[in-house]
């Protein structure tokens, strides 16, 4: 879907050099709202900005100081995985 906004020429040039940065501008606005009210996951997020790794959107949301709810769940599985590589 496309979407068009209309943006007084003055503010836009306050929020991006481009029109193409602009639309990336409110892109990324828009996902890190969906991100913030459980709209969107992480992974639709990302799929969203484009970014082909998830490396890319957790630089993406640590730049804009969103972090995400961890469970205990997620916690014990991030520390299994460290345990099986320090195994090596």
């Amino acid at each position: 879907m496309q979407v068009t906004l209309d943006v007084p020429e003055d503010i836009s040039r306050l929020l991006a050099d481009s029109a193409v940065a602009l639309t990336r501008v409110a892109l990324e606005a828009l996902a890190l709202d969906a991100l913030r009210t459980g709209k969107l996951s992480p992974a639709q997020a990302r799929r969203l900005l484009g970014f082909t790794s998830r490396y890319q959107m957790d630089g993406f949301l640590k730049e804009h100081e969103v972090f995400l709810p961890l469970t205990l769940e997620d916690i014990r599985r991030d520390a299994e995985t460290a345990l099986a590589f320090s195994d090596r």
